[in-house]
């Protein structure tokens, strides 16, 4: 499984983004994974962000920290997870994973096992 993430960039404070993760999945299989999105500041640990279940029903969860100003969605039919990042900050700055586990949950980086390659975010004054 290949994830790409790609969207990222420079915003200033308040400013929105939205990131984007194309799946190498057949539809049928897509639909089968949680999809994630971790992100990591310079000299800190990965965290968590948002994620979305795979089961019929979607359910996002989100970071205590992005909860009311992110959004994430998928389309099955596309093989595509959106997280759309609002209000930013300078703490949103970073470089942003996503990642996807069959049939998954949870907010840990440990329950995926599929990440993309990262998307950096930069949050200006």
């Amino acid at each position: 499984v290949q994830l790409q993430a790609c969207g990222g960039g420079s915003v200033q404070t308040g400013g929105s983004l939205t990131l984007t993760c194309a799946a190498s999945l057949s539809e049928g299989a897509f639909s089968t994974y949680t999809l994630g999105w971790f992100r990591q500041a310079s000299e800190k640990e990965r965290e968590f962000v948002a994620s979305i279940t795979w089961t019929w029903n979607p359910t996002p969860n989100f970071a205590d920290s992005v909860q009311g100003r992110f959004t994430i969605k998928r389309d099955n039919a596309k093989n595509m997870v959106y997280l759309q990042m609002n209000r930013l900050t300078s703490a949103d700055a970073g470089v942003y994973f996503c990642a996807g586990e069959f049939q998954g949950r949870g907010t840990r980086s440990g329950q995926y096992s599929y990440w993309g390659q990262g998307t950096l975010v930069t949050v200006s004054s």
